[in-house]
């Protein structure tokens, strides 16, 4: 692997060398921002024939006082976030289109973002992130080619800071609710000898969270070398996080979420009479991941430019679990406390036999993800083509060590129960073109080739062997058309093809088909004098969809089962209207219907067809509002609005998996004070959430077991649902120091 990195490496690096030398004077001007040719082959104009949303560093500030970029996301068209915790510090979730996280594709400077083996991006591994991000892209569909898994609900592209002409620094610090704080340090140096600038970042970020327990230690780092002149642009970039957050993802039954709502079940301990002895006080995640990229953009005409990413990512940690034992009746409440889960015989302590014992253990993620991502440009009055490739590799460890054990069974501290291995390799090959046939029609078109080898081996967390081997071969068209009608209205049509393999967790449970999207978008832009407004209708169907039936694993993960056929229908619309020179309003609304057709599942020990049933995790409506105004020039007030209709957590239409609507709504408050001794200017932000004290859950998870003790000779279902209840209202104020 490292002799072909090597390779390619000198490769690319030869090809930028010669254009550089024999076309080094050719060019005086830049057509575009060399920051932004990094991500450009994962993301689309403002008139492409692709659905999406920009968000700006400028726009982020406005609301970034510690919490994750899902919460930051949050009043995008079509997005649903939640947070285990509560308030928006540790984990925290997004759903796009009813589609979850691990659906969403994610990449920083084009990098894939998004786990290789589970699918998932877990931004509580990147606190803070959103101070280092210049810039981002939410893509709602399938979208344009990406790199890493395809996109079956959107994409998220996300730039991380430009390169700095001036040199500056500043201190932020905010303080909230629920002991909520955040700390960071920011500096450039400008451009010294007008080429070369180094920045970086330091965070860190803890709370109590809203839900007990709840807490999260957060800490991270951004460090960025960059050489640039008219024609190069190269930047060196290391970052990362260490998160350690005490677990709550468990949720509540519904009794509980209306008696004691912060209630948190997780880490229990009893005795063997299944008394309550208290919790166990470090049931954390430990979790450190850090990146380091290197990118190297050469222009060497107005026509032709190519980029080169290089990237590594280490990552590792645990979460530590305090295993009991103890019954309920004659029912062992907990098999993984018996030795014969442990693969320990029984043994005789002061001459009783033992066959299940207390322990804690800690379940380990040990990984490496390397990449090779390459693309080239050529761009005149009529043409735009990227094309190029990508190359990655994934190895990650998964084993379990018992530090310690009530019984002696014979493990030494840290000694392993189960170890497994998983490898995936992937190969991108693409080339999209967008031509511009006359003054009013333009067309679009890209090609994908994904190639995907995954290779397990060992035994899972519990202990049962996983051997996969499979390869995957997807082709993945995208065409499109947009259409001005005059200066002001646009129309756009696009068809667009995802193939996507599963994931590990899916493997585990015996899926090992592929599943498909065909997406078809038609848009109407508007934008007149002070007025943008975009519209678009949506038809996503799927083939083999793997929809989460709303259960959990055991380490709080959804569990996903095969739909069969499935469909989604829907309307967005989003504007942004400028009413005076005070007052903004940013309305956006997202209406769909979302389908299983001819559902089958399990019930009362036979299978039943249920016919055509609601997709689980999709409102028909998610609606958001921002009104801002601006009394004074450096003075803004936003009252922000969110509304997330009712929606099923399973796919069987089952009344208990109902998660009730919410609306909820936000104050948010920027003052920029300047022309001050020492400082540029002195920033003071504030934000109060949920200000209506709405008592709500923005997520949940529901369950069915087939109960054949209660009637022997009979089997019956029993549903069960549990809820993450979000915090009423709180408060973050900070102050950013600018020098």
């Amino acid at each position: 692997m490292k002799t072909v990195l090597f390779y390619l490496t000198i490769f690319f690096l030869s090809i930028n060398l010669w254009a550089q030398s024999t076309q080094k004077d050719s060019v005086t001007n830049r057509i575009e921002k060399l920051d932004e040719v990094l991500i450009k082959s994962v993301r689309v104009e403002a008139d492409s024939p692709i659905t999406h949303s920009n968000l700006s560093k400028e726009e982020l500030a406005t609301r970034n006082l510690g919490q994750d970029i899902p919460v930051l996301l949050n009043y995008l068209p079509g997005v649903v976030t939640t947070s285990d915790a509560g308030a928006g510090v540790g984990y925290t979730y997004i759903r796009v289109r009813g589609s979850d996280a691990s659906r969403v594709n994610v990449t920083l400077n084009g990098i894939p973002f998004n786990d290789a083996e589970s699918q998932g991006s877990f931004w509580v591994n990147l606190p803070d992130f959103a101070s280092s991000v210049e810039n981002l892209q939410l893509q709602r569909g399938v979208g344009t080619s990406t790199n890493g898994s395809g996109a079956f609900g959107a994409s998220l592209n996300l730039l991380t800071d430009a390169v700095s002409e001036v040199a500056n620094a500043g201190i932020g610090n905010s303080f909230g609710s629920y002991g909520t704080r955040r700390h960071h340090l920011k500096f450039s140096t400008g451009l010294l000898n007008d080429h070369f600038e180094v920045a970086g970042r330091l965070s860190a970020i803890a709370s109590d969270g809203y839900i007990d327990r709840a807490s999260s230690d957060l800490k991270s780092y951004f460090l960025q070398a960059a050489y640039v002149d008219n024609h190069t642009l190269i930047k060196a970039i290391a970052f990362g996080g260490h998160n350690i957050t005490y677990q709550s993802w468990n949720g509540i039954d519904e009794e509980t979420l209306n008696t004691d709502r912060r209630f948190n079940p997780i880490g229990f301990q009893y005795d063997t009479e299944g008394n309550f002895q208290g919790f166990y006080d470090n049931e954390v995640d430990d979790y450190k991941q850090d990146h380091y990229q290197l990118h190297w953009n050469q222009k060497y005409t107005n026509n032709w430019s190519t980029n080169l990413g290089l990237n590594y990512t280490y990552g590792r940690g645990f979460f530590e679990q305090y295993v009991d034992e103890w019954y309920y009746g004659n029912v062992l409440f907990s098999n993984q406390a018996t030795l014969v889960f442990l693969g320990v015989d029984p043994i005789t302590v002061n001459g009783e036999d033992i066959t299940q014992t207390d322990y804690i253990r800690r379940r380990w993620l040990d990984n490496d993800f390397y990449v090779v991502n390459a693309s080239a440009n050529y761009k005149n009055n009529n043409l735009d083509i990227d094309f190029g490739g990508f190359y990655s590799l994934y190895d990650g460890d998964h084993f379990g060590e018992i530090i310690w054990a009530e019984n002696p069974i014979g493990f030494q501290k840290g000694g392993r129960y189960y170890f497994g291995n998983g490898k995936k390799n992937e190969i991108t090959v693409f080339g999209k073109t967008t031509y511009n046939i006359t003054d009013k029609w333009s067309a679009f078109l890209d090609l994908q080739g994904r190639f995907i080898s995954y290779e397990t081996s060992g035994l899972t967390s519990d202990r049962v062997p996983l051997e996969v081997d499979e390869d995957y071969a997807f082709f993945n068209p995208k065409a499109g058309a947009t259409f001005q009608i005059n200066t002001e209205h646009q129309l756009y049509a696009s068809y667009a093809r995802a193939n996507r393999e599963p994931r590990r967790s899916d493997f585990e449970n015996g899926i090992d088909t592929a599943e498909r999207l065909n997406d078809v978008e038609l848009g109407w832009r508007l934008a007149k004098n002070k007025t943008i407004v975009n519209t678009n209708i949506y038809y996503m169907w799927y083939r083999d969809q793997l929809v989460l039936t709303g259960a959990l694993d055991d380490v709080g993960a959804p569990i996903r089962a095969t739909s069969g056929e499935s469909y989604r229908l829907g309307i967005e619309i989003d504007a942004d209207i400028t009413l005076s020179d005070k007052f903004i309003i940013k309305p956006n609304v997202a209406i769909s219907t979302n389908k299983n057709k001819d559902f089958v599942t399990s019930r009362d020990g036979a299978l039943v067809n249920l016919g055509d049933t609601n997709i689980s995790y999709s409102p028909e409506i998610v609606a958001g509002n921002m009104l801002i105004y601006r009394p004074l020039k450096n003075l803004q007030l936003g009252f922000l609005s969110k509304f997330v209709g009712e929606q099923y957590m399973g796919n069987i239409d089952s009344k208990t998996s109902i998660l009730d609507s919410f609306f909820v709504n936000d104050l948010n408050i920027v003052y920029e004070i300047k022309d001050i001794p020492v400082f540029t200017s002195v920033v003071l932000t504030g934000l109060i959430n949920n200000v209506f004290d709405e008592e709500y859950a923005s997520n949940g998870y529901f369950f069915t077991f087939d109960d054949d003790f209660s009637n022997p000779g009979t089997v019956t279902t029993v549903e069960g649902a549990g809820f993450y209840p979000q915090a009423g209202i709180n408060f973050l104020a900070g102050a950013t120091l600018k020098f």
